[in-house]
């Protein structure tokens, strides 16, 4: 048996992992939740049916959590709160190991305040389920340094899961999903996979008058606006691209995207004789989740596979990179700096909120995007502190920029 904790416990993630856990409780044993405290009927409920030991919350609302446990399941012992803002961090080094038999933490907070409990997993010797794609995109070679032994980190996301699912096609020594294998590395090249959103096919000039609303409505996943207009934008695949750069050691231009719209290949793998490894699945979080939870091994029963009795097409085009630029500008984010990839994602950030309020117009995002990325001037400093400074100026730049604008 397993034991997990589960960071961002009622968000999307945390509520299909538990959904998983739920169905294979042999398999695991949840010793600790973590939320911010926007669901604490949900939290509540979550940490009665797992018999949690732990749970981390904000301060303000761990004596209203307590009064609910009370209220709520009063013949249960209340678990233990761990308040204040360190309180992901603190849980995220309960489970101590220096294996893959050791505990896992999944960590499906949103946001860069993921980091900290990122290194505090890794440097406590757990595996680390990663969602938090925030984590590697501002401190990726902090990930890097914090590792205890090689294949500590598990990726959750669909793209990068497709990716170490494929791996095991081929010899890859480098990265940080799998031990280091002896000879030389077969793989050319990663492939990540995009939707293309629902503005695949259109030019610039059709993309001047884009409304938010229209931006917000994406052809197959049921996503938050943040990570919505991302996807329309091709953000979200800059982001992906940095993510896979850290976690398997390859170069910004060795990652290739391609636009599927039918998102049911999930990403490939291609090796170096010409073939080409793909992990084909439909759309379904629970499928990664599940093998964030329990890697190496997989688990029965966790996804529907594809109906192979049915006929079905899948089609694969290249991206058009002057409609879409934000991708060139993460290969370059990337290229430049530890720092400038956290420049990049908080002042996405920002702008997607100018943009949903009405302040800057659509292409505004990327262009804004870039310039505050050309901008930057990296200090040479790596630490957490030089990463969270990195995102405060890129915040302000932005809001310079905005007041500029009006």
């Amino acid at each position: 048996m397993r034991d997990v904790v589960i960071l961002g416990s009622t968000g999307s993630i945390g509520t299909q992992a538990l959904e998983v856990i739920a169905d294979h409780r042999q398999e695991f044993r949840v010793r600790a939740l973590g939320a911010g405290g926007g669901h604490l009927a949900l939290l509540a409920r979550q940490a009665a049916d797992f018999h949690v030991d732990v749970v981390g919350i904000a301060q303000e609302k761990a004596t209203e959590f307590a009064q609910l446990w009370s209220e709520l399941f009063p013949s249960l012992p209340q678990p233990q709160i761990v308040a204040g803002t360190q309180a992901m961090t603190h849980i995220a080094q309960m489970l101590t190991g220096d294996s893959e038999s050791s505990g896992v933490v999944l960590n499906g907070i949103t946001g860069s305040v993921g980091l900290r409990p990122t290194l505090a997993a890794l440097r406590s010797g757990a595996t680390l389920a990663l969602a938090n794609k925030e984590s590697l995109v501002a401190g990726g070679s902090l990930v890097r340094q914090a590792m205890s032994w090689p294949g500590q980190i598990v990726p959750v996301d669909s793209e990068h899961s497709a990716l170490a699912q494929a791996l095991r096609g081929g010899r890859h020594e480098k990265g940080l999903t799998s031990p280091v294998l002896s000879g030389h590395s077969e793989v050319r090249r990663l492939i990540l996979t995009a939707s293309g959103g629902p503005f695949r096919g259109k030019t610039r000039d059709e993309l001047r008058e884009v409304t938010a609303q229209r931006a917000l409505q994406h052809p197959t996943w049921d996503m938050g606006p943040v990570v919505t207009i991302n996807s329309s934008t091709l953000v979200n695949k800059g982001l992906e691209l940095i993510e896979a750069a850290y976690l398997f050691d390859m170069q910004p231009q060795d990652i290739t995207v391609v636009v599927h719209p039918q998102s049911v290949v999930h990403s490939m793998v291609e090796f170096c004789d010409g073939s080409t490894v793909a992990q084909a699945s439909p759309p379904d979080m629970r499928l990664p989740i599940a093998l964030g939870l329990s890697w190496p091994d997989r688990l029965d029963t966790v996804a529907r596979p594809c109906a192979w009795e049915e006929p079905c097409a899948w089609t694969f085009e290249p991206y058009d990179h002057e409609v879409f630029p934000a991708i060139d500008v993460a290969r370059q984010a990337l290229a430049t700096s530890a720092l400038h990839p956290a420049v990049f994602n908080a002042a996405n950030e920002e702008c997607v909120a100018a943009f949903v309020a009405g302040r800057i117009g659509y292409l505004d995002i990327v262009s804004t995007v870039s310039e505050i990325v050309e901008t930057f001037e990296d200090a040479g400093e790596l630490s957490v502190a030089a990463v969270e400074a990195a995102e405060d100026w890129a915040r302000q730049a932005a809001h310079q920029r905005f007041m500029t604008a009006i």
